[in-house]
């Protein structure tokens, strides 16, 4: 962060008041967690499960500089700054947008039910050829983490990349108007938060928020397959617009795909010259790939600058990850996030890969998807074929519709279902498990199977 004088950040915050010996004192990092307060930091006590004024005299007591603060005046700490404000998350907020119009980098903004945190990762690896760039880290795609991820930029940064997460309508509206993107890409829409918004089609309206903020000028990225957002896309706008896809009408597309175990190589129709390889399997990460690609040109880099770029880009963790398993068996470890549309889609680039042992999957419950919840679960045994998986494991209170469904199909020897403790999953598959097995894990985080993939990994 480049520092900031406590002045200038009452006048960000828009300070009801505040106390200090030093107004021209620096604050060269935000912290939000009493742990990481350190010398010249501010620390935004938040409110959430508990309440982060608590906390403070651990701030202080790490050497923070400043706190804001939104409880009575009476009760504001000693030997420490206090800016007061009304309110500490829509300060955190006001101070990140004063941040960014200070630094002013170019703004690039993704968000989709599914791939937005590959496509970012995707998209500041080609951008890293030509330019300063930084991006979310995690899963900072928040009202809080947006904005702690801006205030972490360096002065440097030419281009931030900016992940936009959701769980209903407004939430991509304030994160789109506090970072006023140049580029805004929706990857998909997909059933995520369907128990939140009802249908598909809420879903890609609460998405669409994001043009909200674009610039008058800036670029709108959108999956050519989807329809849905092109009959609830604003009629008025002045910004651009692209498409990508495999379909050939698209703005930008791919052909030629190939997926390996650990890479997939394709071609692109921006320079049909250079064959891409991205270190991932399946033609959705192509999908994704492809948005990075259109950014990247949107940004003048060449496709062959880009190649080396996207050939070694930085995957976040828990996503498409292959890590090796007990017994020499590999886990395809893919249980940070699921959707019906996604699991579909991994359970496709799976099935094909060649494979020296036998094939596992192990899927876990996919929340959030409200009263359809069973009969998405159920509609994924058209994905799963006995001719190309040796032994299913389903995990979780809804997996149930999925189990039910195929008994028709899979002998009872070859499918498992287990509920509730996991400890008997985990023995079951320790004990079945050997050498050259392949084992696909995929489910939403909040049903913990990262836990099982820790106990079936082996860690050097």
């Amino acid at each position: 962060m480049k520092p900031m004088r406590i002045i200038d950040v009452v006048k960000a915050v828009k300070a009801i008041d505040y106390s200090s010996d030093n107004r021209f004192a620096e604050i060269t990092s935000v912290v939000f967690d009493s742990r990481k307060a350190s010398r010249e930091s501010l620390f935004v006590p938040l409110k959430g499960a508990t309440d982060g004024h608590d906390y403070v005299q651990a701030a202080i007591a790490n050497g923070a500089t400043a706190t804001l603060w939104s409880a009575p005046e009476e009760e504001a700490p000693e030997g420490i700054a206090v800016i007061l404000v009304k309110d500490t998350l829509t300060a955190l907020q006001d101070l990140a947008r004063a941040y960014l119009n200070e630094i002013n980098p170019k703004v690039v903004a993704i968000t989709g039910s599914n791939g937005k945190t590959t496509t970012k990762d995707m998209t500041a690896a080609v951008l890293n050829a030509k330019y300063n760039v930084h991006k979310t880290e995690g899963n900072y795609n928040n009202e809080i983490g947006l904005p702690y991820t801006i205030l972490e930029m360096p002065a440097d940064t030419e281009v931030v990349v900016l992940e936009m997460g959701m769980s209903g309508f407004g939430e991509i509206s304030l994160l789109s108007k506090l970072a006023t993107p140049d580029v805004a890409a929706i990857t998909l829409i997909g059933e995520s938060h369907l128990e939140f918004l009802g249908s598909r089609r809420n879903i890609a309206k609460a998405k669409l928020e994001i043009l909200e903020g674009l610039k008058s000028d800036g670029l709108f990225i959108y999956p050519i397959d989807e329809p849905l957002l092109r009959e609830e896309m604003p009629i008025q706008g002045d910004y651009h617009k692209a498409t990508f896809g495999i379909d050939h009408t698209a703005s930008v597309y791919a052909y030629g795909i190939q997926s390996g175990k650990e890479e997939t190589s394709f071609k692109v129709n921006i320079d049909e010259t250079v064959i891409f390889s991205i270190p991932v399997l399946g033609e959705y990460n192509v999908q994704n790939a492809l948005v990075a690609l259109c950014i990247a040109e949107h940004f003048g880099i060449s496709m062959l600058d880009a190649k080396g770029y996207l050939e070694h880009f930085e995957l976040t963790e828990n996503r498409s990850q292959w890590v090796p398993g007990i017994k020499g068996s590999q886990i395809l470890n893919d249980a940070y996030n699921a959707s019906p549309t996604s699991m579909k889609a991994v359970l496709e680039a799976y099935r094909h890969l060649p494979n020296e042992g036998r094939r596992f999957i192990l899927l876990g419950d996919i929340l959030e998807l409200g009263e359809q919840s069973e009969k998405l679960h159920a509609d994924l045994a058209t994905a799963i074929d006995p001719e190309h998986f040796d032994q299913i494991y389903l995990y979780g209170e809804e997996m149930s519709a999925l189990f039910e469904a195929l008994k028709e199909t899979f002998p009872s020897e070859r499918l498992h279902y287990i509920k509730g403790d996991k400890a008997p999953l985990v023995s079951a598959l320790q004990n079945t498990l050997e050498e050259n097995d392949q084992l696909l894990i995929k489910a939403s985080f909040g049903t913990d199977l990262l836990s099982v993939v820790k106990s079936l990994r082996v860690s050097y």
